[in-house]
């Protein structure tokens, strides 16, 4: 991750702390300037002149706390804006009362603001609001009210303070996101050399054991069957999709596999993944096809009744192929073979007869669902099963129960 290093490296905090670091050192020498060209006219100066000198040798001591947020603890800025306020305060004891009443600056003058942006930069906005709102108070003190330039000057500290703040809390989170990309840049491309390093080896081998299993037939028809399964597992692995599982497997979590646990949605391609293989083909979205936990069962478990009636009425090596939709408002799941397709008027004798499957296992569901299941069947040309589920089900414990039930 040598790019996201680099990135880290130059996060835009770092100037920031850098200019704090100079402003802090000219503020402090531009306030000691400004005492030493008035210095006549304070009452007492040696009080200001000791609080100057520790002014200076706080500013130049703690140059290295300012110089990264890791180093800026909260004591440290507490003890920062405490010589600062402590300074203000003391500004009507060293100064002369005429001074202060015509708008003379108070004794660290600039160098507050200092203080005030080192919480922005820390903490972002809120922390810069709580320490200009100190700020504030203490130079009301000072002032014994609300004069003109007073309330400018903390008003300009304040709005600077806070949008500063806001720009580092806003930069942070950018930082954050890049960083992210970043990683799943490299994930991706990693995961796309595995894929045609694989596809160059792996896959070829298992496609041609699969190709040479069917045509020798016999032990090594069944070696060609496991062979193109693997290689469906494999592929999809690689593609950053679900893994497929045998039929009934457990997973980590003590449940069948692709279970959702809980409330929470879980992905269909999960519960839909243990279907692909040789025969049967799944082709769902990139991306996650969340649905209720209950919900997605169910549909899953349509699937599945479709695939049975493939195996038994198409024969077989009948070959299968599964298509999911994600929809704003719905998942549709497709279901279509090459067999030999339904002859008109059989569902309706098979349900005359008691053979509900198509009726219970597969409309049954959809309709508990709130959905739909349409059957589609040309003789010669196959079948094919349209299964709708909505996304947001109003009755969900519903058909939780019905599910259990069955």
């Amino acid at each position: 991750m040598p790019r996201r290093e680099k990135v880290m490296r130059m996060s835009v905090e770092q100037p920031l702390w850098r200019a704090l670091t100079g402003y802090r050192v000219l503020t402090m020498v531009y306030a000691v300037g400004l005492f030493a060209t008035a210095y006549e006219k304070f009452e007492r100066p040696w009080l200001a002149v000791v609080y100057f000198a520790l002014l200076a040798v706080w500013t130049l001591a703690t140059l290295p706390r300012v110089a990264n947020a890791a180093a800026c603890t909260k004591r440290f800025l507490a003890a920062d804006l405490t010589v600062a306020l402590t300074g203000i305060l003391l500004t009507p004891v060293a100064d002369a009362p005429e001074r202060i009443a015509a708008g003379g600056p108070t004794m660290p003058s600039i160098w507050t603001a200092g203080a005030v942006l080192a919480f922005a930069i820390k903490g972002g906005w809120r922390w810069a609001a709580l320490a200009s709102t100190l700020v504030a108070v203490a130079n009301l003190i000072e002032r014994g009210g609300p004069a003109r330039d007073t309330v400018h000057n903390v008003i300009l500290v304040w709005v600077a303070s806070i949008a500063i703040g806001y720009v580092v809390e806003v930069a942070r989170a950018s930082e954050r996101t890049l960083a992210r990309a970043l990683e799943i840049e490299a994930a991706t491309r990693e995961r796309e050399r595995l894929a045609r390093d694989i596809h160059d080896s792996v896959l070829q081998v298992l496609a041609m054991v699969q190709r040479r299993g069917a045509v020798i037939g016999g032990e090594a028809a069944e070696l060609g069957r496991m062979a193109g399964e693997q290689q469906v597992a494999l592929r999809t692995l690689v593609s950053g999709g679900p893994v497929p599982l045998p039929r009934g497997a457990k997973d980590p979590s003590g449940g069948a596999a692709g279970d959702g646990a809980g409330d929470d949605p879980v992905d269909l391609r999960a519960l839909l993944a243990p279907y692909a293989g040789a025969l049967v083909s799944l082709a769902d979205p990139g991306a996650p096809v969340p649905l209720a936990p209950a919900a997605a069962r169910e549909l899953a478990a349509a699937v599945g009744a479709a695939l049975d009636n493939v195996r038994e009425h198409a024969g077989p090596d009948a070959r299968a192929w599964i298509l999911v939709e994600d929809e704003p408002d719905e998942v549709i799941v497709t279901v279509r073979d090459d067999g030999p397709g339904i002859p008109e008027g059989r569902l309706a004798q098979a349900e005359g007869e008691g053979r509900l499957g198509v009726a219970l296992s597969i409309r049954g569901r959809l309709r508990d669902l709130g959905g739909s299941a349409e059957l589609i069947s040309v003789p010669g040309q196959g079948t094919e099963v349209e299964l709708k589920a909505p996304k947001h089900h109003s009755d969900e414990q519903d058909v939780r129960g019905k599910a259990e039930q069955r």
